[in-house]
């Protein structure tokens, strides 16, 4: 089940199962499961609901999609009646476009709904993207497609209700680990990095070189348990050549419905489970040790 309100490029809802599995082999109890980089949060959602983890952190350097989590956790009835009573058509979408285009650094609620309701309107889920069905409204798909009021509010009241499970912040990653992530204890820690090449096109906080270095200098000194997702590129498995490393592949429906090459990268490798134990968890994901099948 989705449980997630946001559409996101690259979303890592499908591997919820296979961190189930990694919690479980850790041993650990009463988890706190923290995500640096969270954007639609979906893979923290379904462990609290599911009842693997005790507490999520939900961190986003993004303002814009932190403002959407704090508001659903601070000003739920606000946003939700934002969402019941605001048309979804193109004039509402240049309005919302607009309050996002010129957002300020201060969290707000409107900021939260215009992100949302662009979230949930343009194509592929891109904040910088168009609207489905184009400008004209001429589309296959129109601007409502993604846009179901009833199941959106729904999730998020689920959301809310659970307020007292779950921490917001809005740091930058480097910021977050240093200085917040200590007050935490139990923690599995899960990063999923801009991309490596396409960071750029998908997200509006993209990473350099450098950037992702400083997230492997990091975690050489991570405590916590953790496992990182990226893009599988050469340059991303030098910067962890000392880790265990897997690759599998992913479906996205950004642009075309292709295959992309990831790669998971453990603290240990002891961790790792054995093709018996993830067919007894149901995991469809095909792992293996090269980059290329």
């Amino acid at each position: 089940m989705n449980y997630s309100p946001l559409r996101y490029p690259g979303g890592k809802t499908k591997i919820a199962p296979m961190v189930k599995l990694l919690i479980e082999k850790s041993g650990m109890k009463n988890v706190t499961y923290v995500e640096p980089f969270a954007g639609g949060a979906g893979v923290s959602l379904e462990l609290l609901f599911s009842g693997e983890v005790d507490h999520i952190v939900i961190n986003d350097y993004d303002k814009a999609i932190y403002s959407i989590w704090r508001a659903i956790i601070e000003n739920t009835n606000q946003f939700v009646d934002l969402i019941e009573n605001t048309e979804v058509s193109i004039d509402e979408w240049y309005r919302q476009k607009n309050i996002y285009t010129n957002q300020s650094n201060r969290y707000s609620v409107e900021l939260a709904f215009a992100t949302f309701f662009l979230n949930r309107t343009n194509r592929s889920g891109i904040l910088a993207a168009g609207p489905i069905g184009g400008y004209e409204q001429n589309g296959n798909y129109l601007i409502d497609a993604r846009y179901n009021k009833e199941e959106l509010i729904n999730r998020i009241l689920r959301i809310a209700k659970r307020k007292d499970d779950i921490s917001v912040y809005n740091k930058d990653v480097r910021s977050f680990m240093k200085n917040y992530l200590h007050r935490y204890s139990n923690v599995f820690l899960y990063l999923d990095p801009p991309y490596y090449k396409k960071g750029q096109e998908l997200y509006k906080n993209f990473f350099v070189d450098k950037d992702h270095k400083e997230i492997a200098d990091l975690l050489e000194n991570e405590k916590s348990i953790w496992m990182v997702t990226y893009d599988a590129e050469p340059e991303i498995a030098k910067l962890y050549e000392r880790f265990s490393k897997r690759y599998f592949d992913l479906s996205y429906s950004v642009a075309e419905k292709k295959k992309a090459s990831e790669v998971m990268i453990l603290c240990t490798g002891d961790l790792w489970p054995n093709k018996q134990e993830m067919q007894k968890k149901k995991i469809k994901l095909n792992l293996r040790e090269e980059m290329h099948a």
